[in-house]
């Protein structure tokens, strides 16, 4: 078995990309992975400071050099999976900083390995 402790969070180089041209423009950036509502269950970009994380808030890790963070029950939800932060076409979500772009940012998701759950459960990640 690996000791390696297998990342919660990852992202393609199209949303490095992304994510290098927003926070040119604004500066620290972080993600919240939305539990649904007006944009749906989308990973939502914003100002460090624009939007304020709850001190539940779970941080997966980080992509870009930003934080990736979702509410506690979304990480119930998600905890068994490891998601990678990619960008396709389409609308960004109306608050998200990528709106207007054409572009918007979207999570892809796989179960973690049986390997893997045992890594997280043994770090306590």
């Amino acid at each position: 078995m690996s000791s390696t402790i297998p990342l919660r969070v990852t992202a393609t180089e199209a949303a490095l990309a992304l994510i290098e041209e927003l926070r040119a423009e604004h500066g620290e950036v972080l993600f919240h992975q939305s539990g649904g509502c007006c944009d749906g269950s989308s990973p939502m970009c914003y100002a460090v400071g624009d939007y304020l994380l709850s001190d539940a808030d779970v941080k997966l890790g980080e992509v870009g050099g930003a934080g990736f963070h979702m509410s506690p029950s979304q990480f119930e939800y998600w905890r068994h999976t490891a998601l990678t932060l990619d960008v396709v076409p389409g609308r960004g979500g109306m608050f998200s900083l990528e709106n207007g772009r054409e572009v918007r940012f979207h999570i892809r998701s796989r179960l973690f390995t049986e390997e893997e759950t045992r890594a997280l459960d043994a770090a306590g990640a």
